[in-house]
């Protein structure tokens, strides 16, 4: 098995601070620049897995920076420049505590929800009548937050977000703007591809002169679903299981595994073959959902690597 970065610790220039979150490690860095690195941790139900995924940090980045690139002229975005495959510099934001979430289909979270009984997710109702990974008349945003107590995401409707003040109704009508372009960017990329982005969330920030930016991933198998458009039509009508790319194949075998990151549940082990595997998944939604080929950074040293990396990059 390939060499992974999972824990970072790193000392760059100007450095001030550093996050770490459960995929990436952000570095504050004098000037108000961040520096973000995409590591090959793996997140699922809030639970970060006691492995690393081979490339998969590399994968998140360059999708996302190919991404933000393609949608640069609806939305802007906090990203400079990415000087390694794992690497992202950009302008330091102050987020907004919340994640726009967008459903084309009734799949996944939504799904779940539907088939125990309930017709309305965050205030927004859901039509009687459907079946699982069918396409909504049209898409609904579905907004979560922090919980209070943990680091578990919670469903939150509009009415409360605004309400709560967690984020001003001005600016959340931006986010709901900007959430639905992006959307529809990232649907019809996919499309191109033969592919059907059925759902994914966006996070945005503000920087220090007031603008709204988008931030952090967008488009990648960590944030989105996507099903192959080929054959969607006739697995519908036939009651089958859509073929898919995206993490939602490890939260269906941690749930088969009885595992959904409940208190007193224990995460399966995953074996070296099971992570190949993983692996080899996201390197295929890469080339699917960008159109290129994937090339595998070398993995000899990934610390020293990046380090380089990073300090060629200032030094110009």
């Amino acid at each position: 098995m390939s060499k992974t970065i999972i824990k970072t610790d790193f000392n760059f220039p100007g450095q001030k601070s550093v996050y770490h979150g459960k995929v990436r490690s952000v570095y504050t860095l004098q000037d108000d620049i961040l520096l973000m690195v995409a590591t090959d941790r793996l997140s699922a139900f809030d639970v970060v897995m006691p492995k690393g995924i081979p490339y998969k940090g590399q994968i998140l980045n360059q999708i996302a920076t190919k991404m933000m690139r393609d949608t640069e002229d609806l939305v802007p975005n906090w990203l400079i420049a990415t000087p390694d495959p794992n690497v992202a510099i950009g302008h330091a934001c102050e987020p907004f505590k919340v994640e726009m979430v967008i459903r084309g289909y009734m799949s996944g979270h939504a799904a779940r929800e539907y088939k125990a009984g309930r017709r309305v997710l965050c205030g927004v109702p859901m039509p009687e009548g459907m079946k699982e990974n069918d396409a909504f008349p049209s898409p609904i945003i579905t907004p979560a937050t922090k919980a209070e107590m943990g680091d578990h995401d919670e469903d939150i409707a509009r009415e409360d977000i605004i309400k709560r003040n967690i984020v001003s109704e001005e600016d959340y009508l931006v986010l709901e703007d900007y959430t639905r372009k992006l959307f529809k960017r990232g649907s019809e990329i996919a499309d191109s591809r033969g592919l059907i982005l059925v759902d994914t969330k966006y996070e945005f920030g503000k920087t220090k002169d007031g603008k709204i930016v988008l931030i952090d991933e967008i488009h990648t198998p960590d944030s989105s679903r996507y099903f192959y458009k080929e054959g969607y039509e006739e697995r519908q009508k036939a009651g089958e299981a859509q073929k898919q790319l995206s993490k939602e194949f490890v939260r269906q075998w941690l749930i088969q595994n009885d595992f959904q990151g409940l208190e007193g549940q224990t995460v399966p082990e995953m074996t070296d073959e099971y992570i190949d595997t993983v692996s080899d998944r996201y390197i295929e939604l890469f080339e699917n959902i960008t159109g290129d080929t994937f090339v595998k950074a070398d993995v000899t040293n990934i610390d020293e690597r990046i380090v380089t990396n990073v300090a060629e990059y200032f030094n110009k």
